[in-house]
């Protein structure tokens, strides 16, 4: 939307991404960065985006998201 797409088609776009990539790493068992190196070009616009992920930390927020809920996870088992 901030691009300036109605919220239906936005929301169409960014789930067909998630999706095409995560078939595309269960399809061909390539890591996700080979699969990034593969459609990258220097300048172009996915590496501009990847760089803004990046510099948002959005990795670093995954990983420490994945990790609380690990721990939760074990907490709760632990009841």
């Amino acid at each position: 939307m901030a691009a300036g797409l109605p919220r239906d088609i936005a929301t169409k776009l960014a789930a067909q991404t998630v999706l095409g990539g995560a078939k595309m790493v269960l399809e061909t068992g390539q890591h996700p960065g080979e699969l990034k190196d593969q459609v990258t070009s220097p300048g172009g616009t996915t590496i501009e985006g990847l760089h803004e992920l990046e510099k948002g930390k959005l990795r670093a927020t995954v990983i420490s998201a994945v990790r609380a809920a690990t721990e939760k996870s074990k907490k709760l088992g632990q009841r």
